[in-house]
């Protein structure tokens, strides 16, 4: 017979705000929390992400009034694996938030480890946010239904993180700025000269400027450019191509000039978890891109 198994997610991966055929795969979640306006929110529970980036738009004085991230507490991953324990699952896969994140990945790891003589839990660095770490959860959901080994999950997974791309412009540099994560002469040249940077995450997991450009309406045809490069020649059924935005402010520009470049993303359109987007502010507009394995694509490199 084979195990019983769960798959959950941090709250950061998006698949709340998804398409509706996700729910059947019963992911759980791990929220991570947002403060805002003197409250706390757990992300995906009581945070609408459309509601809470109108609000930043318009938000007096941002610098003094920020929103801010915490991680679960104790209690709460606890509680999620206490509640795989009592339904009978003999093993749960989680699929975290990026480790250069945060904490999260790093707490749910140690917790994981007290429940080691109940339960095999094995934690994932996703070493990505919003969908593309989504993906990665309903992904091995799948193969969970159909019964394929957890060995080999983690393999397919692995394979997946290893492809995976999150670009993405920001159309203003406050939130950046304000949150420290451009300092110094770079902000200050950033908004004298209306430099947009062209963001990605590394593939250790890392989010970082991949190019700076002069003009937004630049840097939304170079981020095209490098999505196009990207997938190069592969079939779309071979990869999954969605638009992800914060606010919707930039989106109809963005989908103009996708055009010009032959980009038709396969997948619905994914808001950005207001975990990711409390930091970047709500004038972002970019795309993820997981790519899928081949039959003839080895699974280990």
């Amino acid at each position: 017979m084979a195990n019983k198994r769960k798959i959950i997610c941090t709250s950061t991966g998006c698949i709340e705000y998804a398409p509706e055929r996700y729910r059947t795969y019963d992911i759980d979640f791990i929220r991570v929390h947002v403060h805002f306006q003197g409250k706390e929110y757990r992300e995906g529970l009581d945070l609408d992400p459309v509601e809470f980036y109108r609000q930043l738009e318009v938000l007096e004085d941002p610098q003094n009034h920020l929103p801010y991230t915490s991680m679960p507490t104790r209690e709460e991953i606890m509680s999620q694996f206490e509640k795989a324990c009592a339904d009978g699952y003999d093993e749960v896969i989680v699929i975290a938030l990026s480790s250069y994140l945060g904490g999260t990945y790093n707490l749910i790891r140690l917790i994981a480890e007290e429940f080691s003589d109940r339960i095999k839990i094995t934690v994932v660095d996703s070493k990505i946010a919003c969908f593309g770490e989504g993906l990665l959860a309903i992904k091995a959901a799948e193969m969970v239904q159909k019964d394929i080994p957890t060995e080999t999950i983690l393999k397919e997974i692995a394979w997946m993180m290893k492809r995976q791309e999150f670009i993405g412009v920001v159309g203003k540099l406050d939130y950046l700025i304000y949150n420290g994560r451009l300092k110094g002469g770079k902000a200050l040249m950033g908004k004298m000269l209306s430099v947009c940077p062209v963001l990605h995450f590394t593939h250790e997991g890392e989010i970082c400027s991949l190019q700076s450009v002069r003009t937004l309406k630049k840097a939304l045809h170079q981020e095209c450019m490098i999505v196009k490069e990207m997938i190069g020649d592969r079939s779309p059924e071979d990869y999954v191509l969605w638009r992800m935005y914060t606010g919707t402010s930039l989106v109809e520009q963005q989908m103009e000039i996708e055009k010009q470049y032959g980009i038709e993303p396969n997948h619905e359109p994914m808001i950005v978890s207001p975990v990711s987007g409390c930091h970047c502010g709500p004038w972002l507009a970019g795309y993820g891109l997981a790519f899928l394995r081949r039959e003839d694509e080895a699974l280990e490199d």
